[in-house]
């Protein structure tokens, strides 16, 4: 039998194992409570002893019903485990996704923040977590410009910054709703924006072009609009980074930045974006890794886990009731200062509700468990943040969560809507810094030769190639500085761009190099700078004093280089203010007014009513024409409202497809030459009151006196109502007897007495052009007066326009018209300024030239008369003829220049004959009177244009200011079937073009 004492030992040891598990509780739980008493007492001002439960006021019955139900079935850990916002990659391995899985498994995280990888992996993964997890996710993505922050084939939008210098703040709300419809579109609940940080430090290592500026009341006006627009349409904003980073010079990525400003300031500054923001809705807040002194007295603690600022100033002082994010839990600014488990307790101590990239979720839950046991955290105290959470999720539509329909899922998140936000947004972002003595807009573009210079290491192509678009631009360049100085000698203006990578986070800097460049070609040329960088980059420049134009577009971008290229040419005026400080001269808020001249502008269909879907059809069309080889190819552009919205090429030069057709290349228009050439001079003769509608024939020309043409009129002329013949075919009569050139007529070199070249190594005696004349004016009348289409009119006004001005047609029309608005591409004879190469060409000629015509007019008559025809001749392409469109349909205007009176316009734009049956106006084809006709039917009868042989047409209509442009060369290899014109070709696009406005009800 055992002793009393043998027996007693057992019950003494359970009873020292049970003290020592109550003493080190108690242990514990006095370390934690004294590091939580520790923040209270470094508090800025008193704060209460209970945080309180949470507040059901803006719930209703059935959100607070549903939020109950879920927190109570749920345990503490799983509880727990809602606070935290795990990362999450859609560009990772399948590791990375079954890492998730457990997580949302086993620790029943709350939610998910997305970074990069793409959109359809991203909604992929959403599903499949979604259906894992016990209590539905919350999907977070740090999109500050959309979500092409983070993923790839996603519209982007500006940075911040950019929008900073827009004073619409509409256009941001809008922005903010096309952000919103993209993020709800991939399952995603919380964008971490817009950044309330009023960046006042130029030297920002972290924050820049991701703050909208440095003025605290235009920050907040932006970022309050950006926030409406992302929480009008489902998706809750995140306002950062608490209490301020704009002011800092380190990356808290990195390291801790400091704050050195007094409790004052930031309220007076820091903190307006919030007071605004708050008072409007903001949903949620983010929490930044700082060291802010003034409201944290212990020395290197992170503002992120500092009850001071997360709890007295944020949801006491400011009474901000929404969700509480810190900052990711992974940086340095947080992570060096306590090891995971322990950074997460600290952050929710100091009042977040959510913890954001924790680093090890399972010990950070075990941390917070440990503290709720020993009543570190009370019941109370996780129930606050908890239900909050739920409630959001509620709000989220997390109730009734359905996955994700991945159908289409890419276009419509890149939404029409997008890019025609983006054109608005870059619009009114553009910003001009300097224009001394209005350089800006380039007006008088005969008098100018300009040259473009890039700096940077970044694309400039769309610059320059916009810039091409609106006058005769040379770029130069050189790696010596003399030799590119001499280059320049031979112009008078310089456009600069400097061009740097797109990156909120990439170095804009001039190199010393570049700054020297510049001065010395300032001191030598007019120079405008145009810059696509952050607007801090100019702060290098040490003087702009010898700069005339200075522009800010912010980023590098095909749509900035466009919008940037248009207002340089007046097609748009700068509408944008400098969002931060420059130098001593250009300050915040500074940026000036520039004149819109009406040239042709460039935007998305939608900004002028018209549907880019319907459009789509043109393609088909064009297509279709090509496979059944009704054409080779072709360009085809529309504008409308100013604003060319469609502008593309199609096919080849040939059908050996040899060459592809661009924009840039030149197609001989044909009979477009009587409405872009010849017609615009005789209507500035007209305005000089040098000819009227009664003048005859024999006053105008001497050859027709005498004859029976003496008495036709100038309108009955140009009405094609004074019953000439259609044509003849001259150059018949210039045949040999086997129907080859003969030796009476033609050289194969040119001289003084065969001048005019009809094709290669092929030249035509001097005086056979008053042969052509003499046969016109002894040619038979038709037996009766009707409408009769004819060559001879516009051949005789050629004659008539030379006789009274004592210049030659090619010469008028690059003088008068041609070199003032731009159309550099537009001219008769292309190969005396053209490489062939880039000129379609129109017909393998076996009855008169017996070549392939290329770069030679393809009409046989306007070839005899040296290729400079009054009804053809001209070389155009479809930006250039657009232009003449444009000039038509403002009535004599373009470039801020007249060129006739719009009474003159309104005078040849008259269908006089109507009645007659006759559809034409004065030089004008008008939409026809019957079935058949030069148009679909579908234009208004103010609308006017021409079409031409070799498969052309230029048409526009006042009425809905369209300009529809249509360029081919069908004519090649055979002219003899127009199935082009057969099967309604031009016109059926013209028909999809009409069905593409967007009419209001």
């Amino acid at each position: 039998m055992k002793s009393k004492f043998v027996r007693i030992i057992p019950l003494l040891l359970i009873l020292i194992v049970v003290v020592n598990c109550a003493t080190n509780k108690v242990r514990q739980k006095a370390v934690v409570k004294t590091e939580h008493d520790s923040i209270k007492t470094n508090s800025v001002k008193p704060i209460k002893k209970e945080i309180p439960q949470f507040d059901y006021v803006s719930t209703t019955t059935l959100e607070k019903k549903w939020v109950d139900s879920i927190y109570n079935s749920l345990t503490v850990e799983e509880r727990i485990g809602q606070l935290f916002m795990v990362a999450a990659y859609s560009n990772k391995d399948s590791a990375h996704i079954k890492s998730l899985d457990k997580l949302i498994l086993e620790q029943k995280i709350g939610g998910l923040i997305f970074f990069q990888g793409g959109p359809v992996r991203q909604a992929q993964m959403t599903n499949r977590f979604q259906k894992l997890a016990k209590t539905p996710l919350f999907i977070g993505i740090d999109a500050e410009w959309g979500l092409s922050m983070r993923l790839d084939s996603v519209n982007r939008f500006p940075w911040n910054m950019t929008l900073g210098a827009v004073q619409d703040l509409k256009l941001i709300e809008e922005t903010g709703k096309q952000m919103a419809l993209q993020s709800k579109r991939i399952g995603v609940h919380f964008n971490f924006a817009p950044v309330l940080d009023i960046n006042t430090n130029p030297k920002n290592p972290i924050i820049g072009n991701r703050s909208f500026g440095e003025d605290k009341e235009k920050v907040s006006d932006r970022a309050l609009a950006l926030m409406t627009g992302l929480q009008r349409n489902g998706v809750f904003a995140t306002g950062k980074h608490f209490p301020g980073h704009g002011a800092t010079s380190t990356d808290s990525h990195y390291t801790l930045p400091v704050v050195n400003f007094t409790q004052e300031h930031i309220r007076e500054v820091e903190l307006l974006p919030y007071k605004k923001l708050i008072s409007k809705g903001l949903a949620s807040v983010m929490v930044a890794h700082l060291e802010v002194p003034s409201f944290e007295a212990r020395k290197g603690f992170p503002s992120s886990i500092s009850y001071p600022i997360v709890t007295n100033l944020l949801k006491e002082e400011l009474n901000f009731k929404g969700l509480i994010f810190t900052d990711a839990l992974n940086m340095k600014g947080a992570s060096n200062f306590k090891s995971p488990g322990d950074i997460d307790l600290a952050a929710f101590l100091a009042g977040n509700d959510i913890l954001l990239f924790p680093e090890n979720v399972p010990v950070a839950i075990q941390k917070i468990k440990e503290a709720y046991d020993i009543a570190s955290i009370t019941e109370e105290r996780l129930a606050s943040s908890v239900k909050k959470i739920l409630q959001y999720k509620f709000k989220a539509g997390l109730k009734n969560q359905k996955p994700i329909e991945l159908t289409n899922l890419s276009t419509q998140i890149n939404t029409q809507e997008d890019e025609a936000l983006l054109y608005k947004l870059y619009e009114n972002s553009i910003t001009v810094i300097k224009n001394k003595l209005a350089i800006l807009p380039i007006k008088e573009l005969d008098q100018e030769k300009i040259a473009y210079v890039k700096f940077g290491d970044d694309s400039h192509e769309t610059f320059f190639e916009t810039l091409k678009k609106y006058a005769e631009i040379t770029e130069v360049s050189n790696e010596n500085l003399d030799s590119l100085l001499a280059q320049l000698n031979d112009f008078n203006k310089v456009i600069i761009g400097f061009h740097k990578a797109d990156g909120a986070w990439k170095k804009h800097d001039f190199t010393a190099k570049e700054i020297l460049w510049i001065s010395e070609i300032a001191k030598r040329k007019k120079v405008i700078l145009t810059c696509f960088v952050k607007p801090y980059a100019l702060s290098a420049i040490p003087s702009f004093e010898n700069i005339d134009g200075v522009i800010v577009a912010y980023q590098n971008n095909e749509i900035a280089h466009n919008v940037t290229a248009q207002l340089i040419f007046g097609a748009i005026q700068a509408k944008g203010k400098l969002p931060v400080t420059i130098n001593d001269e250009f300050k915040v808020n500074h940026g000036l007014s520039t004149e819109k001249i009406n040239r042709l502008g460039f935007t998305h269909p939608q900004n002028v009513g018209m549907n880019p879907f319907i459009l789509t059809n043109i393609d088909l069309i064009m297509q279709k024409a090509i496979n059944e080889k009704m054409t080779p190819g072709g360009q085809i552009l529309v504008a409308r409202k100013g604003k060319v919205i469609y502008q593309k090429s199609f096919g080849f030069h040939g059908y050996d497809k040899q060459v592809e057709v661009k924009n840039s290349d030149i197609y001989d228009v044909a009979s477009l030459t009587k409405i872009v050439s010849t017609l615009p001079n005789v209507m500035q003769l007209y305005d000089k009151k040098t000819i009227n509608l009664d003048s005859k024939l024999g006053e105008m020309l001497p050859v027709f006196k005498g004859t029976d043409k003496e008495n036709i009129n100038f309108k009955d002329l140009l009405s094609h109502y004074a019953r000439l013949q259609a044509w003849i075919p001259f150059y018949k009569k210039t045949l040999d007897k086997n129907n080859k050139p003969s030796d009476k007529y033609y050289r194969k070199t040119f001289s003084e007495d065969f001048p005019f070249q009809v094709a290669e190594n092929l030249y035509l005696r001097k005086d056979y052009q008053d042969t052509i004349l003499t046969l016109v004016a002894n040619s038979k009348l038709l037996p009766k007066k009707e409408y009769k289409y004819s060559d001879f009119t516009f051949i005789i006004l050629k004659n008539y326009i030379e006789r009274a001005t004592g210049k030659s047609l090619d010469e008028l029309s690059e003088k008068n018209f041609y070199s003032k608005i731009g159309a550099n591409n537009t001219l008769y004879n292309p190969l005396q300024k053209f490489d062939m190469s880039i000129i379609p060409p129109t017909e393998d000629d076996n009855y008169y030239r017996y070549k392939t015509i290329q770069g030679y007019v393809h009409d046989m008559t306007a070839a005899m008369e040296g290729g400079v025809g009054g009804h053809a001749g001209i070389f155009s392409n479809s930006m250039d003829m657009a232009k003449i469109m444009q000039l038509f349909l403002q009535k004599g205007t373009y470039g801020g220049q007249r060129f006739f009176s719009e009474e003159t316009f309104d005078v040849f734009n008259t269908c006089y004959y109507c009645p007659d049956g006759n559809r034409r106006g004065i030089g004008f084809d008008k939409p026809q009177l019957g079935k058949s006709g030069p148009t679909c039917g579908c234009a208004s009868m103010t609308s006017f244009g021409h079409t031409g042989f070799t498969g052309t047409m230029a048409w526009a209509d006042p009425e809905q200011e369209l300009v529809y442009i249509f360029l081919s060369n069908r004519t090649y290899p055979n002219a003899d079937k127009n199935l082009l014109s057969q099967k309604n070709i031009r016109e059926d696009i013209q028909q999809v073009i009409y069905d593409a406005i967007i009419h209001e009800n």
